[in-house]
Parts: structure tokens; sequence; C-alpha cells
């Protein structure tokens, strides 16, 4: 039992100083005990209720800690960046498409979806773009959304009926409060700039929008979605640093893939995951071989049996790999 660890955790300190009182009159009785033989009876009733309470305080104080390692696992922040790939204007339309579904998802999920950064096309697509996702369970339920997407439709402009595919990346990034290294500042650049607006906004007369450049890596982070520049400042750098933990993780989880079963992908956005084909009404998982029906309302938020099934491989497949 670490009991300064315990109390330096503002989580589990109020706990712990309950447990280090029970802990000292323990010592106390007991001490009590051995200079006086006549209290015995009433210091071992004592001792059995203090015993029950610091378990009780034990069990509660290891079910936050627990509490606590989960969510840095798999915290309730995380930012979302869509990007179209292949395809033109219509990649750009199939990546506005995403957002939007996720969107929906989260709505529906109760969780606050806030853009930080969007690049449009003329005709309403996503060049590129980033929104900040809050919510309990939401990296869990949406882990394994990173990839790239692809769809296969008739574009409206087709007028021979042709069928197009075009792709869009997804990738999904948790936003975690303990990070393992540090970044030197001479490593990192700085541009201010007016945030995109409609004109006349006050947003777009005061440089509020920050973009960081990671220049080893060359990873660029851009945030407007802020009023004050230190906040957009502030928020970029935490995104920049956990995009360079990621950028670790996936060179780790790609080294040592051959050895993990209970990998489905490697979190990368270069693989394709999954294809909408919108003339069979039929989207397919390619890493767990399923596949669903009914896209219009899974575009319009009805994501649940996708990461459900998602989430079921997973946790089957790690199963199956600790007990082999």
């Amino acid at each position: 039992m670490d009991l300064n660890t315990y109390k330096q955790n503002h989580k589990t300190a109020y706990l712990a100083e309950s447990l280090e009182r029970i802990l000292k009159e323990e010592e106390e009785l007991k001490t009590m005990l051995v200079s006086d033989p006549s209290m015995a009876e009433l210091a071992k009733k004592e001792l059995s209720d203090l015993e029950a309470q610091r378990q009780t305080l034990v069990s509660q104080i290891e079910g936050l800690l627990k509490e606590e390692e989960e969510e840095e696992s798999f915290p309730n922040e995380l930012v979302l960046e869509v990007r179209a790939g292949v395809g033109g204007d219509e990649a750009a339309l199939f990546a506005r498409k995403l957002a939007d579904m996720y969107k929906a998802f989260s709505q529906k999920q109760g969780w606050s979806f806030i853009v930080m950064d969007e690049s449009a096309t003329s005709i309403g697509g996503y060049k590129e773009a980033s929104f900040e996702i809050n919510g309990k369970g939401a990296y869990k339920t949406l882990r394994f959304e990173t990839g790239v997407h692809r769809i296969q439709r008739v574009p409206d402009t087709e007028k021979s009926g042709r069928v197009h595919t075009s792709t869009a990346s997804v990738a999904i990034l948790p936003i975690r409060e303990k990070l393992n290294f540090e970044v030197p500042p001479s490593d990192i650049e700085i541009e201010f700039s007016r945030a995109g607006g409609k004109g006349g906004q006050n947003v777009n007369k005061v440089e509020t929008a920050v973009r960081l450049t990671h220049k080893p890596t060359g990873i660029v982070v851009r945030c407007t979605s802020e009023r004050s520049q230190g906040r957009n400042r502030e928020k970029a750098m935490g995104i920049l640093l956990s995009k360079l933990q990621q950028k670790k993780e996936e060179e780790d989880a790609k080294q040592y893939a051959g050895a993990r079963k209970d990998q489905i992908g490697t979190a990368d956005r270069s693989e394709k995951i999954r294809t909408y084909n919108i003339l069979q009404d039929r989207i397919t998982d390619h890493r767990i071989k399923e596949s669903w029906h009914n896209i219009p309302a899974i575009f319009a938020g009805a994501l649940e049996p996708i990461v459900e099934a998602l989430e079921q491989a997973s946790a089957e497949s790690s199963s199956g790999s600790s007990s082999s």
C-alpha cells in the first residue's frame, strides 16, 4: 500500500487522509493491547471495525485508480480529422459527408462536437477539416475509425451513369493528459493569422488563428476554434504533442504488427478500412469482413452497429491472443 502516492493524486487524496487516520488508530489500539491486556475484548472489536473501514477505503481508492487508468488509455477527448483523398470534388464531398456522419453520431451520444479548423471547397466539400469531440467514451468508441474510407457511387454530374470511386482519410487522435515526452521550443515554428469566417465578424479582424509546425517531422496543426490567440495556441500545442505521441505509437505498432493478433489494423490513416457502396446500399468493413445496409441511416449518425462490431472483434481477438 503506497499511501504517499494515494495522497498525491487529487482523485484519491481525500480518501487517503481517512485511510491514514484509520491506520494510525489501528496502531494505537495494537499498542494499547500490549500495555493493557484487560482492554483486549474492546480493542479487538474496534480493530475489527477499523479493518472493515480500511478495506472499504482501499477498495474505493483502487476503483478510482483503475478508472483513471481507463481514462488515460481511452480519454474522453479526441480530435477527428477528415481529409479528401483520391477523386477530386467527389472526394471532398465524401469527406464532408463523413464529418457530418460523425457529428450526428456525436450528438446522439451527447458529446460536444466543435469545429477546430476547416478548409472547404467551392461546392461545399472538405479539402480537410478537424473537429474536437468531448464526451464519455468518445475515444474508446471511435478509435477504430482511423484509416481510408472509400465510396463508390454515381455522381450527380455524371451523365452516363458511370460509377466513380473516391476516398477520404479519417484520423482519430486521442488527447491524453499525460504524455511521455517533451518537445524543445526550438523545434516548433509558430504562425498567427486571422481566423477564417464570414466578413465583418470580429474573429476576422484579430490574428487569433494559430498554426504550429513541428520542424523535424513537418507535422502541422492549425486551430481557429477559440476567440483568443492564447487558447488556440494552447489547444494546438496539446494536439501537436498528441500527434507526435500517436506517430511514435504507429511506428511501434507497425514494427511489432506480426506479433499482435489483437490488432484491428495499425491505426494508420493510409490503410483502407471501409467501403461505402451506394448502388448496393452496403457498407463493408474490410478488417472484420462484415457488411451493413441502410447507408442513409448510417450517414445520419446510426453508427452503433459498426462501432459495436469492431469493439467486439477487438475484444475477441485480444482474448484469443492472451489465451494462446
